[in-house]
């Protein structure tokens, strides 16, 4: 009896979201699903690995935050505004699946002119030697991603690559992909991830050291943003994105449900609760 029919009967203003793995229709809508299948059937997961190794879920779940909670967030908001304007709420179908396939619409336009090629290992993200992830001495990662002539010509300057004959051809030269790889490879091997990172941070040539995001929250960027705190032995990132530059302290660790209570109340549901336990 809680279905957007009888909701909005009694309220058509209302905007009701449905975030579902496979959508309100489709053959795969009444099955159950997680994140790594959504990603998946969706076309999202192909190019997450090399393509010599499996596809491996990304750990900022790929599917239910981003191809999920962020598009139902948007439709959410987006049938508020509608609401306001037209007195006319909506019911908003955010399907992990629709999200997922949308954000590849960058590099589905990539694809048209050659970028992304339809076969693993072959595309930009996944092939271009300026784009890609490198292990250091110490086993630690860092990537590039000088993509633009002029970040990629200073890369080459910073690693003193700039005269070297592997590098001194088109940057788009595929050919040479493989050898100025398997050179940069060689590269960053020969010294831990600190180095590079002294070397490479202060510049423009698109650089990042891979962190945990332990490692991440005593960054110097993130402190100064104060991207990351720890409550109570909790380790949380802060709400984003950020009003008027001023970011948003995140409150104390709680359990889940600690505020059911008060907020049933403060709609006027002062009996919530223990329905909320029965169902």
């Amino acid at each position: 009896g809680l279905g957007p029919e009888e909701c909005m009967a009694v309220n058509p203003r209302l905007v009701y979201g449905r975030m579902t793995g496979w959508g309100q229709s489709g053959p795969l809508a009444p099955r159950a699903g997680h994140d790594t299948n959504y990603a998946a059937v969706s076309g999202a997961l192909w190019g997450c690995s090399p393509a010599d190794a499996r596809p491996v879920s990304p750990f900022a779940v790929l599917g239910d935050i981003g191809g999920g909670a962020m598009y139902l967030m948007t439709g959410l908001l987006s049938g508020i505004v509608q609401a306001r304007a037209t007195g006319r709420g909506t019911v908003v179908d955010a399907a992990i699946v629709d999200g997922s396939a949308h954000m590849l619409n960058l590099m589905l336009s990539a694809r048209q002119s050659g970028l992304v090629a339809d076969v693993r290992g072959q595309s930009i993200h996944d092939s271009a030697p300026f784009y890609d992830t490198y292990v250091c001495a110490d086993g630690h990662y860092v990537t590039v991603g000088a993509i633009e002539p002029q970040f990629y010509t200073l890369l080459l300057q910073v690693l003193g690559l700039a005269e070297d004959p592997d590098f001194t051809g088109s940057q788009w030269d595929k050919a040479a992909w493989p050898v100025r790889r398997a050179r940069l490879a060689a590269l960053f091997l020969a010294q831990p991830r600190a180095h590079w990172q002294a070397l490479l941070e202060p510049t423009d040539a698109c650089f990042g050291v891979v962190l945990s995001p332990v490692e991440a929250a005593q960054h110097p960027h993130m402190r100064a943003r104060d991207v990351y705190s720890e409550r109570q032995g909790v380790l949380q990132a802060a709400p984003a994105p950020r009003f008027d530059g001023a970011a948003y302290e995140p409150g104390e660790a709680c359990a889940p449900g600690a505020h059911t209570q008060s907020v049933m109340e403060g709609l006027g549901q002062s009996g919530a609760r223990a329905v909320w336990r029965q169902r």
